[in-house]
């Protein structure tokens, strides 16, 4: 079970009710550790003195300000305790505000806020409910562990949620920060602009959280397995190609049919998800798809002259049905065939990779 991170009072107005703050996501990230290559001594740093090259123990290290120029204001543990927020037991509400009103951008961490003991039940579920009801989100600044922290409590279907905030110094504003901006105008055909927003249509679907996986991840693990079991994994170099310069049009035409193709096969009962089986077979590109806007091979990649037949046979086999596959379908593909470097492939080099992979397992049938 989850341990409480935060334990005291949510308040708003004269209401008080004792909550725990539990945190909402985990971390999944794959960490390593450091070893020196050839052994299996591990790789530890240290706190070095840049011009003696001494190490310096902890007790004996302060902190510094950076003014710029090589200039620093030196501050001691104890100056910055003396400034420290004190110790936060209360969640006071400051203010409510329309859910819609928040840029996403603000937030920063989620958490679940619980109530405390079944004497506090009553006034949380009427607190939770009544936000539900009126779509309003509480303000809140609370102090936890020395840190003070800018949240928004949002109404969750069980529990109220907590999200940390940036503050709005701490946002960055895109056109002071980034050259370019704003991106001038530009002038479309109306035909182009049609076909974006029917493209944007067609992709529309249900939000589903479990669609989406981690698929470097997944390939960090599989490799780690492989290498537990003393398995040889050769790793090739990738070769970096531009991008092909096609037609605006003619790419969002054949988006679009890639799309509805798409839709159409999970609609009819079929796995969005291309079995590893047929994936490779799958492997042609969006862009290739049949219609009447999108014949050009050569705009779309020019591979198509340098297919062996098995090849050919194999891209033919499933080309309708391949034109929406997603990256993630072929890197799945990929995965099933052993091809090395698959984790640093572009889509196009998937689908390459895939074909030539597949053509090789044909001819060897």
């Amino acid at each position: 079970m989850a341990r409480a991170i935060w334990s005291g009072t949510l308040s708003f107005g004269l209401v008080s009710v004792p909550v725990e703050l539990y945190s909402a996501t985990a971390d999944r990230t794959i960490h390593f550790n450091q070893f020196e290559a050839g052994t299996s001594d591990r790789i530890h740093n240290k706190r070095i003195n840049e011009r003696t090259g001494d190490e310096v123990d902890y007790a004996d290290i302060v902190k510094g300000y950076d003014l710029g120029g090589g200039d620093y204001v030196i501050l001691t543990p104890e100056e910055l305790e003396a400034v420290e927020p004190g110790r936060s037991r209360t969640i006071e509400v400051l203010d409510f505000v329309d859910s819609d009103q928040i840029d996403p951008l603000y937030y920063r961490k989620a958490y679940y806020l619980v109530p405390k003991g079944e004497a506090a039940a009553r006034a949380y579920v009427l607190l939770r409910r009544a936000m539900l009801e009126s779509r309003r989100v509480g303000i809140a600044m609370f102090v936890m562990r020395a840190k003070q922290y800018l949240v928004a409590i949002r109404p969750e279907e069980e529990v109220l949620g907590l999200e940390t905030m940036f503050f709005a110094d701490e946002i960055v504003d895109p056109r002071q920060e980034i050259a370019g901006l704003p991106v001038p105008a530009a002038e479309f055909k109306s035909r182009e602009l049609e076909a974006a927003k029917l493209l944007i249509d067609s992709m529309v679907t249900d939000w589903d959280p479990e669609a989406y996986r981690d698929t470097y991840r997944e390939a960090v693990e599989t490799l780690v397995e492989q290498k537990r079991q003393g398995m040889e994994v050769v790793t090739e170099s990738v070769r970096e190609e531009p991008a092909p310069v096609v037609d605006l049009l003619e790419a969002l035409s054949a988006s679009v049919a890639a799309a509805r193709a798409r839709q159409k096969a999970v609609r009819g009962g079929r796995p969005s998800m291309t079995p590893p089986a047929r994936a490779t077979r799958r492997g042609a590109r969006a862009p290739r798809a049949r219609s009447p806007r999108a014949g050009s091979a050569k705009a779309a990649g020019g591979g198509a002259k340098r297919r062996s037949p098995g090849e050919k046979g194999a891209s033919a086999a499933g080309a309708k049905a391949a034109a929406g596959a997603s990256k993630s379908e072929l890197y799945e593909r990929a995965a099933s065939l052993g091809i090395a470097g698959r984790s640093k492939m572009s889509r196009q080099e998937l689908e390459r990779a895939v074909r030539a992979a597949t053509a090789r397992e044909r001819k060897a049938s």
